[in-house]
């Protein structure tokens, strides 16, 4: 079954060291893949950069706002 446009999808992954679920759109995910592989990193290594990133610069904000700002602000 192919998700609508604007539908989350919820993908698990480690991070850190720990197990998390994130949930976004299939378009930032398809983004989000693309910059990961014009940088030559995994997933979760990307979204491990951002969290990172996240809990320094804004930590009230979520994982998947961060993640979503950072693919705006990256898009390829």
């Amino acid at each position: 079954m192919t998700p609508n446009a604007g539908s989350l999808l919820k993908r698990s992954m480690r991070i850190a060291g720990h197990r998390t679920s994130l949930a976004l759109e299939l378009e930032f995910w398809t983004a989000l893949e693309k910059i990961a592989r014009a940088r030559g990193a995994s997933l979760p290594v990307l979204i491990a950069t951002i969290d990172e990133a996240r809990a320094k610069d804004a930590p009230d904000a979520s994982l998947a706002s961060a993640v979503r700002v950072f693919v705006l602000e990256n898009r390829i």
